[in-house]
C-alpha cells in the first residue's frame, strides 16, 4: 500500500453525476438559444452536441421549473403526423440568464484548467 486512498470506481461515477447535474441547466438553456425545440429534440441535441445522455424523467421537471422561473416559455404545436408537441423557447430573461451562466461557467472552467495544467504530462 502506498499511503494514498484509492477511490472505488463508483465514487468517480457519483462525482461525474454531480458535475453533469451542475451543468445541466446551462446546457438546456444553451441548446434553446438558436431556436425553439420540443422535449425529445432537446434530449437528442444534448446527446449529440454535448455527449449528455439525460433521462426524460429528468428533463421535463427541469423545463417545468425553468418555465415557472420565467426562463423558458412553452406552446403546444400540432404536428403534421402524430400528436401535438410542446415546444420550448427562451424568454428574454432566459437569454440574459444563459449569458450570465455561460460567463460564470467559462470563468470557472478557465480557473480549473489553470489548476489542471501541471497534470498534463502526468495523466494516463
Amino acid at each position: 500500500m502506498n499511503g494514498r486512498h484509492e477511490n472505488p470506481p463508483d465514487e468517480l461515477a457519483k462525482w461525474e453525476v454531480q458535475v453533469r447535474k451542475g451543468g445541466l441547466g446551462l446546457a438546456v438553456l444553451a441548446v434553446l438559444w438558436p431556436e425553439r425545440l420540443y422535449g425529445l429534440e432537446i434530449l437528442r441535441r444534448l446527446e449529440s452536441q454535448a455527449g449528455m445522455s439525460i433521462p426524460e424523467g429528468t428533463i421535463y421537471p427541469l423545463l417545468s421549473r425553468m418555465k415557472a422561473d420565467g426562463l423558458v416559455d412553452s406552446e403546444w404545436v400540432e404536428a403534421e403526423a402524430g400528436h401535438p408537441r410542446k415546444y420550448y423557447s427562451l424568454t428574454d430573461p432566459g437569454r440574459r440568464r444563459v449569458r450570465e451562466m455561460a460567463h460564470s461557467w467559462r470563468a470557472f472552467a478557465k480557473g480549473l484548467e489553470r489548476l489542471l495544467g501541471p497534470l498534463e504530462g502526468d495523466l494516463s
